[in-house]
């Protein structure tokens, strides 16, 4: 059995709080994706709202924006991930790579295989 682990990193302060977690890393990656956030929302099947209301929080976060948008025109618009926004799911999902081969090989003994009985 390989176990799968979800944690959230959280810190701050009430004035600027820090909570980022699979969710938060899974709409930027969808982002980086699709160049948008109502494709990276549908995607996910969250509405455009909230996915607005993760991006402007994960911003708030960082020292610099993880997600820098364009207005529509002639060009159209777009969103896409700065270089902070992905260094930070890179940093998130090494950081989740290594927890989840802590656990695997620390709780090796513990943990059954996959269909034996428990007893």
């Amino acid at each position: 059995m390989t176990p799968t682990i979800r944690f959230h990193i959280t810190g701050g302060d009430d004035a600027s709080p820090i909570a980022i977690g699979p969710g938060k890393i899974a709409l930027l990656e969808a982002i980086a994706r699709t160049g948008s956030i109502t494709a990276a929302a549908k995607e996910l099947g969250m509405s455009y709202r909230r996915a607005w209301l993760l991006i402007e929080e994960t911003n708030r976060a960082l020292r610099l924006p993880a997600v820098v948008t364009a207005a529509g025109g002639k060009r159209g618009g777009g969103t896409r991930l700065t270089p902070a926004g992905l260094r930070l799911c890179e940093r998130y999902r090494s950081i989740e790579r290594d927890v989840e081969a802590a656990v695997a090989r620390d709780l090796k003994g513990l943990l059954g295989a996959p269909g034996r009985p428990r007893g």
